[in-house]
């Protein structure tokens, strides 16, 4: 299960209707604006800087966050990526998502040596194991274990970290 804080929504209209009661449209406005340039950003230093500086996101060294992901834009301080990850072309994170009738606000952490491959959607309150592989497209809605390779909608775990070394010293052998 998402380790996400539920929050119920009373008054007119769905959670998202009330959305700038959750947040304030300055912050929305000025992390919308700091997302689309880091997204065209072809200059993965810069990009980082953005995130640290303008987004409170905690984004570690030699990580490399692909052209147009696009993190979380109302919650960016909720998302901690480790060092030396790869952040697929397209991906989303989200640390939030509103229903109709509550919205949910949860961490996203994704830990060191981790790929991500290209329009991926990782979900609030997942966290991600060092060392873990996810396959391009795939939707992460739970938590990967360290050196898991996962994949796919919903995401599954293809092989757990031992059964990827395992099949990996055999390939070598061959």
């Amino acid at each position: 299960m998402r380790k996400t804080d539920r929050f119920q929504v009373h008054g007119k209209g769905n959670s998202l209707w009330n959305l700038y009661k959750t947040v304030s449209f300055f912050k929305v406005a000025k992390n919308f604006m700091v997302i689309q340039i880091s997204r065209y950003t072809p200059f993965f230093k810069a990009k980082n800087w953005l995130y640290r500086t303008f987004l409170r996101m905690e984004v570690g060294q030699h990580t490399a966050v692909a052209l147009m992901v696009f993190p979380d834009v109302m919650f960016p301080e909720r998302i901690r990526i480790g060092k030396n990850t790869i952040i697929g072309f397209n991906s989303t994170i989200l640390a939030h998502e509103y229903l109709i009738d509550e919205y949910r606000i949860g961490d996203v952490v994704i830990g060191d040596e981790v790929m991500i491959g290209a329009n991926s959607t990782i979900l609030p309150g997942v966290t991600i194991g060092d060392g873990a592989v996810v396959s391009a497209a795939s939707l992460v809605n739970k938590d990967i274990p360290a050196g898991a390779f996962a994949g796919g909608n919903p995401v599954q775990i293809i092989y757990t970290a031992e059964q990827r070394a395992e099949r990996e010293k055999n390939t070598l052998k061959v």
